[in-house]
């Protein structure tokens, strides 16, 4: 073969090397092959933030309330975080984790590191009742129109009222954090206190309707383990799996 023609043949083979490459990834990138699918830097601070202010270990919480920031999670973003939390762990633990919060901040400024504040909630200008509110947004969560109450809200109407009217309109409906988040900040919460796995199993299944996928929960339930213990780690992933199993028939 002339040098010529080997020139040739040679630029001829790198051009069909270099379609091939990119009509591979244009076909990945469609089919969602080498996607990133897992947890951001952001999300796994709010689990580690969430679970270990669940857990009252405030000596971890403040190196991960720095790792957030640091990966980007606006004050007010962390805030409402430790604000969300305390209607499922109480007053006592969601006041020290912004107590904690305070002298993070502090250390910080101190240190010359100025953090980002974040936008604030906007106002609600819904014209309806708090209980229709908070019931539209629980819909919209399940996907679903409510179908009657469990046993406990019939025995207890008050708790009925508290969830929707409180949790669901006046938490869920604040918009510093998207549904996506509150159901993050939600499970690691339920996770790292333990032995609440019918909770865990509803949330799990409200994380995958507001666009959690299977892979960031399987992820969650690692982190969870690091955050948490191997215990409840091993308890999330029983309730987990054949949630995953249902919504893959």
């Amino acid at each position: 073969m002339k040098f010529a023609e080997a020139k040739e043949y040679a630029v001829k083979t790198c051009l069909a090397l270099f379609l091939a490459v990119v009509l591979a990834f244009q076909s990945n990138a469609q089919s969602g092959i080498g996607q990133a699918t897992g947890l951001s830097d952001q999300e796994k601070s709010l689990i580690k933030i969430a679970s270990y202010t669940a857990q009252g270990n405030l000596t971890n919480l403040k190196d991960a309330l720095n790792e957030g920031l640091d990966n980007g999670l606006t004050v007010n973003e962390t805030k409402e975080a430790l604000v969300h939390l305390y209607a499922y762990t109480g007053f006592p633990r969601s006041i020290r984790g912004l107590q904690t919060f305070l002298e993070v901040l502090d250390t910080r400024k101190a240190k010359g590191i100025t953090d980002t504040l974040g936008k604030e909630a906007s106002p609600i200008i819904n014209s309806g009742t708090k209980y229709e509110r908070g019931k539209a947004i629980l819909e919209e969560l399940i996907g679903a129109p409510l179908d009657g109450k469990p046993a406990y809200q019939e025995f207890s109407p008050e708790m009925d009222a508290f969830l929707k009217e409180h949790l669901f309109a006046d938490i869920f409906e604040r918009d510093v954090l998207n549904y996506k988040q509150r159901e993050l900040v939600t499970i690691s919460v339920i996770a790292s206190l333990g032995t609440l796995e019918p909770m865990l199993r509803s949330h799990f299944g409200l994380s995958l309707n507001v666009g959690w996928n299977p892979d960031q929960l399987m992820e969650f339930t690692k982190l969870i383990e690091a955050t948490a213990g191997k215990e409840k780690s091993k308890s999330a992933l029983v309730v987990l799996r054949p949630i995953l199993e249902g919504r893959s028939e």
